[in-house]
């Protein structure tokens, strides 16, 4: 934090000894001018002050006129406190000059017309130049000082030392992060890579200027944050990040309504302009979690629904990304615990049924594992709200069916919503029963539910025989699957053991015109045998074809003549050949 000291003098203001409501000046001259701040009573000198203020000349000539030397300032800049500052420096008594009474004190300057033409280097011209070389090139003093101008907001305007801070603040949250050196707050808590990146890389985060925005008003916040978006240099996940911190900030985390809050504005003042912040075309990112609960918020503090239209889209077109105690959202009215008939909206919109001021179709590709994803969210949620006894079951059927089929491959979430709704709501009449149970599949119920359906006295009597036949069913499908695929495994064997017998018993043997015979080893290749060894193992193979085949032909003791007549005619056979 830069300051600036004016003046060398000692300080030599004091209270009055009978009253605090009487400041003087220690002084060999007696007074002869008195200021009337707030109903605070300065005694000084006409010449020091009249020397560098133009107004406070043109008041005490009016009040010389008037055979008096009182002077009374009315809505004067900072107060009292201020005053005595620019008293000071015109008694040339030292004066220290900070982020936080600059604006304070270059009003009162104004005020007071303390400007070039009374006097040379007078206070108007030094804050000027501390002003612009020091507050507003340092981050935390433009911030300070941004945010004093909230208590004097008209003064700050018409001197554009409003606009000139957030343009310094806006300037530097577009640096770029590695050429950030200077100081800045960043409290929040990181993972243990980002530590560790943090550490040996010694990077600047992008996020780094979210957490001292956090110390201004809302409209002054407001006004950064338009500057911030119309720059464009700042990811919009990035600005997000910095509207859910500010809220994070400010919000209360409570699920009650705030009726005896005395905050109530302020929180609504608040909401608001976050949404107006919140709109698609200035590609602001925030997750569905923050604006869920921005909605929840301003259902409690009474934010008008049509502000929040756009809030709504949002969360619709995210709403995978949400989780069922976001989607606890409280009624306006008493009737039920929880804003059902909202999160049917949210659900149509995500599905994009209808979309567009006259309501057209309009449909919108989502994946199947954003479907399966909605589809247990909504169930969950049903679970949850189910057990409010003042929840219609035609809403409740309503929200059920708004999830298509593909969203619920598995309707075990809905079976448990149901038992819940039947077991809190059991003066439901039989035609309501029938209907809210015609939500659930019985062919879509897992094995665990479907034994605890069909245990639960709460179903009717019909599904619950529905549910035990389709389980017989497929019991007996799993029964003659596993038999099929047993069997095959056997076929599979059985082939494939003859065929490598076979391999092993008969060597492979080719026959050529020339007479030639060629074997095969093994390793594929093949050997050309000499006539004379050809013509040996020609006979000897004949005579082992032979004896094979006798053999496979003979039984018992009976069939050995058999065999030796078959094999002397083999062999005479292959003699009358050779």
């Amino acid at each position: 934090m830069k300051f600036m000291k004016l003046g060398s003098k000692p300080d030599a203001f004091h209270s009055d000894y009978d009253s605090y409501t009487v400041r003087c000046v220690s002084s060999d001259l007696v007074t002869d001018f008195t200021v009337i701040v707030d109903n605070i009573k300065f005694h000084l000198h006409k010449f020091p002050l009249l020397s560098k203020s133009n107004r406070l000349q043109k008041l005490a000539l009016t009040a010389t006129e008037d055979n008096s030397n009182d002077v009374h300032l009315i809505q004067f800049p900072g107060g009292p406190k201020i005053f005595e500052i620019c008293a000071k420096f015109c008694y040339g008594m030292t004066v220290s000059i900070s982020p936080y009474n600059v604006v304070a004190v270059r009003c009162a300057a104004e005020y007071l017309e303390m400007t070039e033409d009374i006097e040379r280097g007078n206070l108007i011209f030094k804050i000027d130049v501390f002003f612009n070389s020091s507050i507003l090139s340092s981050w935390k003093d433009s911030i300070i000082a941004l945010q004093t101008t909230t208590a004097l907001p008209e003064h700050s305007e018409d001197l554009e030392i409003t606009s000139k801070c957030i343009q310094s603040v806006v300037l530097k949250t577009a640096v770029d992060p590695a050429c950030v050196n200077w100081s800045y707050t960043y409290n929040r808590k990181l993972d243990a890579v980002d530590k560790v990146q943090e550490v040996e890389i010694g990077s600047v985060p992008k996020d780094w200027w979210i957490e001292d925005l956090c110390e201004l008003d809302v409209d002054v916040y407001k006004r950064v944050m338009f500057a911030v978006i119309a720059k464009k240099r700042v990811e919009g996940g990035v600005i997000g990040e910095a509207l859910k911190m500010y809220c994070v900030r400010w919000l209360p985390d409570c699920n009650d309504r705030f009726e005896c809050d005395d905050r109530v504005e302020k929180y609504k003042s608040l909401i608001e302009a976050v949404i107006s912040l919140l709109t698609r075309d200035k590609g602001v990112d925030c997750s569905c979690g923050f604006l869920l609960k921005l909605l929840k918020v301003s259902v409690l503090v009474g934010v008008d629904r049509l502000l929040c239209k756009d809030l709504i889209r949002d969360i619709g077109l995210k709403l995978d990304e949400a989780s069922v105690r976001d989607l606890l959202i409280p009624a306006e009215d008493a009737q039920t615990v929880y804003d059902v008939e909202l999160v049917q909206e949210l659900v149509d919109l995500c599905f994009s049924r209808k979309s567009g001021e006259e309501g057209e179709m309009n449909d919108v590709l989502i994946s199947p594992q954003r479907c399966k994803t909605i589809g247990r969210l909504i169930d969950g949620y049903l679970a949850e709200v189910a057990s409010d006894r003042n929840l219609s079951h035609t809403v409740f059927t309503a929200l059920s069916q708004s999830i298509p089929d593909a969203a619920r491959p598995v309707h075990d979430g809905i079976y448990g919503a149901v038992d819940v709704y039947l077991k809190e709501h059991p003066m439901l009449t039989k035609a309501e029963k029938k209907k809210v149970c015609e939500l659930i599949d019985v062919k879509k119920l897992s094995a665990q539910a479907s034994i605890h359906a069909a245990q639960n006295d709460r179903l009717p009597l019909r599904m619950v025989v529905q549910i035990l036949f389709h389980e017989q069913v497929r019991a007996t499908a799993a029964i003659k699957e596993a038999a099929r695929a047993n069997r095959a495994q056997e076929q599979d064997w059985e082939i494939k053991m003859p065929l490598r017998s076979k391999s092993l018993r008969t060597p492979s043997r080719m026959r050529f015109n020339d007479g030639d015979v060629k074997e095969v080893s093994s390793g594929g290749s093949m050997r050309l045998l000499p006539s004379s060894s050809r013509r040996f193992l020609d006979r000897f193979w004949v005579v082992g074809m032979g004896q094979r085949h006798g053999e496979s032909k003979s039984t018992g003791t009976s069939g050995s003549s058999q065999s030796k007549s078959s094999s002397s005619s083999s062999r005479k056979q292959r003699y009358s050949i050779s």
